[in-house]
């Protein structure tokens, strides 16, 4: 994905999809020469891009996981555990930003010395789990409000606290496994006249299970929340409440929910599409045209921004939509003041009281004296 912005090199460079951010974007291997048409300006404005990513969702995530865990076992919802795993992850992969932020400013080139093949094999690893756990939270997520609205008295265990623990921790368990080609296949290797993070491409084996792994880690998981939600919409539409304010509260959960699940469509959507593309491409060794191959180029550095973005997206529905979320803020907010304003007062009180003390002091003292005088 990070590339350099020269214009006018005889072959077509296609190191970018090596020099990607993610596990799954894959050099095309093109002998034919084409006009370079990539974007100009890319080593400039992507950095800045990652780092603007990097500080909105640190502060923002990490805002996110303190409100949540400050509402305690009695005052949180079920659904806030996997919010709060969700914001775990992407804080997570924030913390990888700045090596690609640098590694854009350098032309896609990966200079880090002798750590350089280390923080490749992670940083490529912590961007493919975050990218499997995130689908799968919001898949847990939507199957959650399915079994809340759909199937309220039948649910009660799988609704459980311990069962959506066990729940978030196979997740977990299941992003780590499937993350693991991305820590073995990645390496740094020459490339130009620097180093570079890429990815082993010459197996075909690993293209197919790269095709595989995008089938059933976007597209299964989107259908099975199509269902979730379409469902859900259908039974609202049947049934009356018998409890309005209850179903008030579904229907505002189920809102937030719904709008963090389209952002992460919306943002990882173009990214698959393309990767699926170029996969099938590669594998049917098809000799692409400089218009396809220019199309391929852009498209990628858009989509993949587009996808990294997601990860401060959420903070934002949080706050904006999410009423209850809002309620937390505000009464962490007055806790925090009332606790600076008690201090403060036991301050002033503390040292009232060591005056206090010693004019009582002094009283006695006096009449001590006038006694034994």
């Amino acid at each position: 994905q990070e590339m350099d912005a020269y214009t006018d090199y005889p072959p077509y460079d296609y190191s970018y999809f090596e020099n990607s951010t993610d596990d799954v974007l894959f050099n095309l291997n093109v002998t034919m020469d084409c006009p370079g048409s990539n974007l100009h300006g890319s080593n400039i404005f992507m950095p800045i891009l990652y780092y603007v990513i990097f500080f909105i969702g640190f502060l923002g995530n990490l805002f996110v996981i303190l409100v949540v865990c400050s509402k305690g076992r009695k005052g949180g919802r079920l659904v806030d555990t996997f919010v709060v795993n969700l914001a775990l992850a992407d804080l997570v992969f924030i913390l990888t930003l700045p090596l690609w932020a640098i590694s854009a400013g350098q032309s896609g080139y990966w200079d880090f010395g002798l750590a350089g093949d280390l923080l490749c094999k992670l940083s490529s690893y912590i961007i493919a789990v975050n990218r499997f756990s995130n689908i799968f939270f919001l898949t847990c997520m939507s199957v959650d409000r399915y079994l809340a609205v759909v199937k309220l008295m039948d649910s009660r265990y799988l609704r459980s606290s311990r069962c959506i623990r066990a729940t978030c921790a196979a997740v977990w368990l299941g992003s780590l496994v499937l993350g693991i080609p991305s820590l073995v296949y990645r390496r740094v290797e020459p490339s130009g006249d620097g180093l570079s993070c890429v990815e082993d491409n010459n197996s075909p084996f690993l293209l197919g299970l790269s095709l595989a792994m995008a089938l059933l880690t976007f597209v299964l998981p989107v259908l099975i929340i199509v269902l979730c939600y379409g469902t859900i919409v259908v039974h609202l539409n049947r049934h009356c409440a018998a409890n309005p304010r209850a179903e008030g509260r579904r229907r505002h959960s189920l809102k937030m929910v719904l709008c963090i699940i389209v952002a992460f469509v919306v943002s990882w959507l173009p990214f698959n599409i393309f990767k699926v593309i170029i996969i099938g491409w590669q594998l049917s060794n098809i000799d692409l045209s400089c218009d396809a191959q220019s199309w391929q180029r852009n498209g990628l550095i858009v989509s993949c921004c587009l996808a990294f973005i997601n990860s401060c997206v959420n903070p934002a529905i949080y706050f904006f939509l999410d009423h209850h979320f809002r309620q937390r803020v505000e009464i962490l907010y007055k806790n925090l003041g009332s606790t600076k304003l008690l201090q403060s007062h036991n301050s002033s009180a503390s040292f009232t009281n060591v005056g206090t003390s010693d004019s009582v002091g002094t009283t006695a003292g006096k009449t001590q004296l006038q006694m034994f005088e």
